[in-house]
This record gives C-alpha cells, sequence and structure tokens, in this order.
C-alpha cells in the first residue's frame, strides 16, 4: 500500500504531458494569418532553433567534462556512481522542457497575432494555450524524471530509502547547471538585441522597436523566445523538481528520527502534493477567459480566476494527504503547505503592485520621466529596493510557521528535522501549481512576439492594441512568475543547505561542525557567499553590455550604409544581427556557470564543511534581496514606459518616452538575465556542495 504512491506520481506525470499535448494542437489549430506574417515568424523560428542548436553544442561539452570528472570521483569512492547518470539525466530534461516551451512558442506568435485581428480573447486563448504547453511540460517531465529514479533505484539496484535519497538529490546538479546555461546565455542574447533594437531604432532613428525597417527586430523577437521561454522553462524545471527531492530528503530523514511513520511516507507526500496540483492546474487553466476590454485588471482578473482556483484545490486537498499519510499528530507539516501556498500568492501580489501600471509604484515611475532620465532611473533603483521588505517578510514569516508548526510536541533533535521538513514541504507547496503559474508567466514572449509580428506585417492598428493589452499583462505575469520563482529559490535553498548539513552527518558522523557566527570560516564563508550574487551580477551586466555594444554598432552601420532601409526599398539584414547575439551570448555564458561550479568546491577545500554552510547562507540571503531588487525595477521600468506610451505623460515618441526607453533598457538585464538567473546560482551552489561533500569532508585546509 505504501507503494502506490509512486502510481499516482506517474499517473500525474502522464497527465501533465497528455494535457500539455492537447494544448499544443489546440493552439497549433488556429491560423498563422496571411504569407507577411508566416515569413516573419519563419525567421523567428529559424533564429531561435539556430541558435539553441549552437548553445547546446557548447553546453554538451561541459556536461561531458563534468561527466567525466563525476565518474572519476565514482572511481575513487568520494560518491555513487548513479550520480554521474543523474547528474546527466537533470540536465537533459531541464533543457528539454525549454526546448520544447520555444517550440511552441514560435509556432504559436503569428497565430496570436493574427487570432487578434478577430478577439482579444481569441488572441488570449492562443497566447494563453502556448503558455500552458510550457508550464505543463515542466511539471509532467519533472515528474517523470523522479518517478523514473526512484524506479529504477528501488526496484531494479534494490537501495534502501536514504540512498536513493542521496542519490536522487544530485540529479538537481544536472538541472541547475543546465538551467543557468539558458538563463544567462538566452538572457544575454535578448537583452542584447532588445538594447539595440531600442536604443539605435526607437532613440536615434525614430522608429518603433519592431518596425521592418529596424535591423534588430528579428533578434529582438528570437530572443524573447530563448531567453524568456527556453530560459524560463529550464530554471523553473529545477526549482521544481529541487523542491520535490529535497523535501523527500528531508522527510526520510525527520521519521527516521521520531520511526512512529515510515520514512516512505514522508517521502510519498510531496510527490502526491505535486500530483494534485497537476489535476488543480488543469482545472483552473480551463477557466482562464476574458471579454474584450483591454483594461489590465479585467485582464488581471481573468488569469487570478485560474491561478486561484488551482491555489484553492490545493489548500484543500493537501489536508486528507497528510492526515491519511503521515496521522492527525502531523497536521503542523499541513500548516507548512498552506503557508507556501499563501507566501507564494502573497508574493505574487507585492511584485504586481510595484510592477503593474494599474497601480501607484509605476505610474508615479512614468511620471518622473517630466524632469528627464536621471530622476527615472533613481526612482526606479529606489523602489526595486523598497520592494524587497514585503518579500523577504513573507518568506521569514513563512520560513518560522513551517519550522515551529511542523516540530509542535517533538524532542529538540526530532523537532528541528521535522521543521526542516515542514519549511521544504512550504516550498513544494508554494510550487505545487506551477503548471498553471508557469502558463500565466510563458504567455506573455509569445503576445511580445505576436505585437512585433503584427507591426512588422502593417496589420490594422486595434491588432497591436489587443496584442499590447496582453504584452503589458505579460510584463507583470513574468514579473510577478520571477518573484514567485525567487521566493520558492529561497525556502528550497535553505532545505538544501539543511540536506548538505544531514549529509556531512552521514559521510562524518564523529565530526563536530561548529556552525556559530563566531567561528571564523563560518563568518569567511558569509562573506565571500554574500559576494558570489554581485559578483554574478557583474559579470552577467558586462556581458550584455559587451554583446548590445556590438549590436549597436551594427544597426548603426546598417542604417549608414544600406541606404534604403529608412523609406522601405531595401531591406535590412536581420540574419547579421542574430548572428551576433548568438556569438555573444555563447562566449559569455560559459563563465557564469563555472564560477557557480568551482566557487563552493574551491571555499570547501578552503573552509570546509562550516565554512561552506556559511557561503550558502550568505549566497541565499544577499541572492534572494539583489533578485527581488533586480527584478522588480526592471519590471516596473518596462511598464512605465509602455504607460507613457499608451498615452500618459506625452505618449509615444515624447521627451517622456525617450527618458523611459533608457530606463527600461536598464531594466532588461536586471528582470530578464541577471536577477532570475541568480535565483538558480543559489540552489546550484547548495547541488554542488551536496555532490562534492565527501571531498570537502576528506580534504580541507580550515575548520
Amino acid at each position: 500500500m505504501n507503494q502506490l504512491f509512486i502510481v499516482f506520481a506517474a499517473l500525474g506525470s502522464v497527465s501533465a504531458l497528455v494535457f500539455a499535448v492537447f494544448m499544443a494542437r489546440r493552439a497549433l489549430s488556429f491560423s498563422e494569418g496571411n504569407d507577411r506574417m508566416k515569413k516573419i515568424a519563419s525567421f523567428i523560428r529559424d533564429g531561435a532553433n539556430a541558435y539553441l542548436r549552437r548553445q547546446y553544442s557548447v553546453v554538451i561539452v561541459f556536461f561531458g567534462f563534468m561527466f567525466v570528472i563525476l565518474c572519476v570521483m565514482a572511481a575513487l569512492k568520494l560518491l555513487t556512481w548513479f550520480v554521474p547518470f543523474a547528474f546527466v539525466t537533470g540536465g537533459f530534461f531541464s533543457g528539454l522542457s525549454g526546448f520544447v516551451g520555444m517550440k511552441i512558442a514560435t509556432a504559436s506568435n503569428a497565430r496570436t497575432a493574427n487570432a487578434c485581428q478577430t478577439s482579444l480573447n481569441s488572441g488570449l486563448k492562443v497566447a494563453f494555450s502556448a503558455g500552458t504547453v510550457m508550464g505543463f511540460t515542466v511539471v509532467g517531465l519533472g515528474l517523470l524524471d523522479i518517478t523514473g529514479w526512484y524506479l529504477l533505484l528501488r526496484y531494479v539496484f534494490r537501495l534502501p530509502l536514504d540512498e536513493i535519497t542521496a542519490a536522487m538529490l544530485t540529479f538537481g546538479m544536472g538541472a541547475s547547471s543546465m538551467a543557468l546555461f539558458a538563463r544567462v546565455g538566452g538572457g544575454i542574447f535578448t537583452k542584447a538585441a532588445d538594447v539595440g533594437a531600442d536604443l539605435v531604432g526607437k532613440v536615434e532613428a525614430g522608429i518603433p522597436e519592431d518596425d521592418p525597417r529596424n535591423p534588430a527586430a528579428i533578434a529582438d523577437n528570437v530572443g524573447d523566445n530563448v531567453g524568456d521561454v527556453a530560459g524560463m522553462g529550464a530554471d523553473l524545471y529545477e526549482s521544481y523538481v529541487g523542491s520535490l527531492i529535497s523535501s523527500c530528503s528531508l522527510g526520510v530523514i525527520a521519521f527516521n528520527r521520531i520511526a512512529d511513520v515510515e520514512g516512505i511516507r514522508a517521502f510519498a507526500v510531496p510527490l502526491l502534493i505535486a500530483a494534485i496540483g497537476v489535476l488543480a492546474s488543469i482545472i483552473g487553466s480551463l477557466m482562464v477567459r476574458t471579454g474584450e476590454s483591454t483594461d489590465q485588471i479585467t485582464l488581471l482578473k481573468a488569469l487570478r480566476r485560474g491561478t486561484n482556483t488551482s491555489a484553492l484545490i490545493i489548500a484543500v486537498a493537501a489536508f486528507p494527504v497528510v492526515w491519511f499519510m503521515l496521522g492527525s499528530s502531523h497536521m503542523g507539516l499541513y500548516a507548512a503547505i498552506l503557508a507556501g501556498l499563501l507566501s507564494g500568492v502573497l508574493i505574487g501580489r507585492c511584485t504586481e503592485y510595484y510592477t503593474s501600471d494599474t497601480y501607484k509604484p509605476t505610474q508615479h515611475l512614468a511620471a518622473t520621466s517630466e524632469t528627464g532620465t536621471a530622476t527615472l532611473v533613481i526612482d526606479g533603483l529606489s523602489l526595486g529596493m523598497r520592494s524587497t521588505l514585503m518579500p523577504v517578510l513573507i518568506v521569514s514569516a513563512c520560513i518560522l510557521l513551517s519550522y515551529f508548526l511542523s516540530g509542535l510536541g517533538l524532542t529538540d533533535g526530532a523537532r528541528n528535522a521535522m521543521g526542516l521538513y515542514g519549511i521544504a514541504l512550504a516550498a513544494v507547496g508554494m510550487l505545487s501549481t506551477l503548471g498553471i503559474t508557469l502558463a500565466t508567466d510563458a504567455y506573455g514572449p509569445v503576445a511580445d512576439n505576436a505585437g512585433g509580428i503584427a507591426q512588422m506585417a502593417g496589420l490594422d492598428p486595434v491588432v497591436r492594441e489587443r496584442t499590447d493589452a496582453l504584452d503589458s499583462l505579460g510584463n507583470t505575469t513574468a514579473a510577478t512568475g520571477k518573484g514567485f520563482a525567487i521566493g520558492s529559490a529561497a525556502l528550497t535553498a535553505l532545505a538544501l543547505i539543511a540536506s548538505y548539513v544531514e549529509k556531512i552527518k552521514s559521510i562524518a558522523p564523529t565530526m563536530t561542525m561548529d556552525m556559530s557566527v563566531m567561528n571564523p570560516v563560518v563568518l569567511v564563508g558569509i562573506f565571500t557567499g554574500a559576494c558570489l550574487a554581485f559578483i554574478f551580477a557583474a559579470i552577467t551586466m558586462g556581458s550584455i553590455g559587451r554583446a548590445a555594444h556590438s549590436v549597436v554598432l551594427e544597426v548603426r552601420r546598417q542604417f549608414r550604409e544600406i541606404k534604403g532601409i529608412m523609406d522601405g526599398t531595401e531591406d535590412a539584414d536581420y540574419t547579421r544581427c542574430v548572428d551576433l547575439c548568438t556569438k555573444a551570448s555563447l562566449k559569455e555564458m560559459v563563465l557564469p556557470t563555472i564560477i557557480a561550479v568551482i566557487a563552493p568546491v574551491a571555499g570547501g577545500l578552503l573552509l570546509g564543511p562550516a565554512g561552506v554552510v556559511g557561503m550558502l547562507c550568505g549566497a541565499t540571503a544577499s541572492g534572494f534581496l539583489l533578485a527581488v531588487f533586480m527584478s522588480n525595477s526592471g519590471g516596473s521600468w518596462d511598464n512605465a514606459k509602455k504607460y507613457i506610451e499608451s498615452d500618459h505623460f506625452g505618449g509615444r515618441g515624447s521627451e517622456n518616452d525617450k527618458a523611459a526607453i533608457v530606463g527600461d533598457t536598464i531594466g532588461d538585464p536586471f528582470k530578464d538575465t541577471s536577477g532570475p538567473s541568480i535565483n538558480i546560482l543559489i540552489k546550484l551552489l547548495s547541488m554542488v556542495s551536496i555532490v562534492f561533500a565527501t571531498l570537502v569532508v576528506q580534504y580541507h585546509l580550515f575548520g
């Protein structure tokens, strides 16, 4: 009976993938429109496919190198032989999630634009269907990876449960590595193109960024897919899998210590919640529809109807799961799931408040454009810094409630283990409705591309008005999704730190770890970990600056040398800009990933296990704050620009608009590259630490 949970988890995986196929077929049933629209869509599709092929050729080299290193460590008995293969499968499924999302997004952009010729609701239906494919592919493949490894290790290799969880924890390293490549590489590509299209096309030449005369227009649209779709899919895949596996592992540890419930039941609870989350997300996604109003509040209500319904289903269904699997004495764990679920909703609302142009912060930011670019940039930075307070309070409250409610009535050691399990379950609760939450996020780039195609194909202005309404909402839901991902990353990272400590204890039971802040190695670890997030952001921002520089020069060259661009008698060389962005992003994405892998290993060899714990804590705290700040500043700058261009404060083409475009240009790498990449960084550091734990225990200088 205790093993039936894996059947439900497998059914959840199959249901998610089948629903993704159904939604893909629904999106593809719509027409792409006229020949001009089809041609533009094919340019975008070919550029995205070419980029991913070249990106994966680089990624394969990295994974091959790491596979050899892990095999050598396995031969030296520093880890098990399952780890190298788990690492590869984690990376494969993470990359596959992004690839599937990108394929359906590039197939749906022209269809969304064409549907918007009929009605706003038709456009939303196509774009949201494409986003839903991404959401359910991520959760479906995540559950497939977990159930597949469990069945293999349990019934083929006959491993005990604690060894299964130890082995399964390591495929998160592969998923996180792939996610970092996808987020950083795709982010550099899309923002380099975006800067070139905005600064030269809009500001200098005075034409729209999606104007067919703009040489960077196609590269900009390609970037939306390789960065905001493929990168995001890989990112949230590793978040989802990481939260499930860390909670399964900590659950086994917790119930092994109190022995009133079999550990397999604690292992099962996160997977059952995830399987129910698939059903809840399917129901919620079928409820998303809207009328013809382009009002942002009306459109938000349409999406909230689906997400709120899914969250309510999880809140109700989690109760019997915890009751029957773990017993009435452990209902504090149900409270932890509710805390995580509620925290995700609240973080989303806070992010929405600070980034949506329907609320005062972004409207006030738009108003500062009246006094120039400098004041708009200053106010945007201030807004981002202010916006960190509420997410920190929400996550802190979630951690405290989850920890203390989960451990009620237990002795010290058992209470600590159960409290950590509760925190991990809170992350599972937050991500349980990922299917629909990611759908509301992923539809935004499809709508953005649809607007570009409508502009370039010369469709009726009402079509662009509808796609802009969907795109503006997409900016808000994307910012909300990033806040959601960052919040879950903080909880998952904390659970992974706990897993690392338990791993050290299992490797060296007699080792005493002094994790007091009075221990110098812990303090040094905290400082270096806190610095890592800033160094990482600096490297990615610098990469975008260098890549954007080459695109800006190329766009200027084309305007200068191809005389017929502006009057439409000659075509711009779109391929050249796409190629520049591709080369730059592939070159620049390697260093950040190498740093993320080397830092915890080098820190561990120098400072020992306690120093690694300090490093992970410092990186989690500073990374969480920096990621929220950058994501919200960037989202608000973007929507302030759109607010001005919707006939406020002078409207499109005014001096206020030019100031807002500069602010948006600064915010783009904030919100689409550096910010979201940091939440992957803080989890990858923990994953790498767990994989190399035995090496660090045996060979370290201090501590």
